[in-house]
């Protein structure tokens, strides 16, 4: 493929996945900048802020959209699409698959491929985003930006391609935060044209409402790759690395509870003791109170008991 050829390929893979997946290696581990140059704008879109300024409305929108979209990729991206650990509907899963899709963290099928993977090759070399193969800004967004990265592997998301609409969403995964920010801007200029009293409009919420909010959630997101392998408090002897940190269950509703979750990836609860916070699960326990969801996946009795006994053991060292 000629270099044309290579830029062309990839800057219709900016709208498309599939674009041109008979040429690519899928297994390259070589910065691809063509490919990231729209992450690279959104990083820079939020120095706008510096223009528009800020209003009490726009920083409120920014919050309540990062926690939704959180949301969606904790409780569902993570803990229905890549760990099934609860059921619903097929018109929830497309819902949610959208609502995940808005945090322009790629596809639902993308997402939870490569969460499989790492699952089983976690923190050993074929683990494209292990902090222990390639250092900390590798395992934070590095990965982001090779082919390997880019590519899925269909055979460890067969269960989820025999639905066309969540397959439409992973392979045009840009269309939907495309279409968050054009709705938000719209929003914007009516708020300023109807509502001047809030002090925002089009361009304003957009920075902050869009540009920052997904910047701050990528980040968040994948300081579980970064920073859970590293900091933190080890409960379980897994075989990888991970991690349990509190602050960083926090900052995203639950995921922080790492070595937890590597311990036993089936539970859709990550907090394993009543003072762990796991804000995911307390929304899909909701959820299931409403009749949204159901068959949540509980944490097991022999868990409970070596989680008990494990802590005992602590607090008497």
């Amino acid at each position: 493929m000629t270099r044309v050829q290579h830029w062309f390929v990839n800057i219709l893979r900016w709208f498309d996945s599939d674009a041109g997946s008979d040429h690519i290696d899928s297994t390259s581990r070589s910065f691809n900048f063509i490919r990231v140059i729209p992450f690279v704008a959104l990083h820079l879109a939020c120095l706008l802020a510096f223009i528009t300024g800020y209003s009490a409305f726009a920083l409120a929108f920014a919050a309540i959209f990062f926690v939704i979209r959180m949301f969606a990729i904790t409780g569902f991206y993570h803990r229905y699409f890549a760990h099934k650990t609860f059921k619903t509907s097929r018109p929830a899963q497309f819902l949610f698959g959208l609502l995940g899709a808005s945090a322009a963290q790629r596809g639902p099928l993308w997402w939870a491929a490569h969460h499989r993977h790492h699952h089983q090759h976690s923190d050993r070399e074929e683990d494209l985003h292990s902090p222990h193969h390639g250092g900390f800004w590798w395992s934070h967004m590095g990965w982001f930006t090779c082919d390997a990265g880019f590519a899925m592997d269909e055979r460890r998301v067969r269960d989820w391609l025999k639905f066309p609409e969540l397959r439409f969403i992973n392979r045009f995964d840009s269309l939907v935060p495309a279409g968050c920010a054009v709705a938000i801007y719209a929003l914007g200029e009516l708020l300023d044209a109807y509502a001047p009293s809030l002090g925002t409009n089009g361009l304003q919420l957009l920075v902050w409402g869009f540009f920052i909010s997904t910047v701050v959630l990528f980040h968040a997101t994948v300081s579980i790759n970064s920073l859970s392998h590293v900091w933190g408090k080890r409960r379980f002897d897994t075989q990888d690395d991970s991690r349990n940190n509190g602050w960083l269950a926090l900052i995203t509703l639950g995921e922080g509870w790492h070595n937890n979750h590597h311990r036993w990836p089936q539970s859709v609860r990550q907090g394993f003791r009543w003072y762990e916070i796991d804000l995911t699960w307390y929304g899909l326990w909701l959820m299931s109170k409403l009749g949204i969801i159901w068959d949540l996946n509980p944490i097991p009795q022999h868990i409970k008991e070596e989680t008990r006994q494990l802590d005992a053991l602590r607090r008497k060292k």
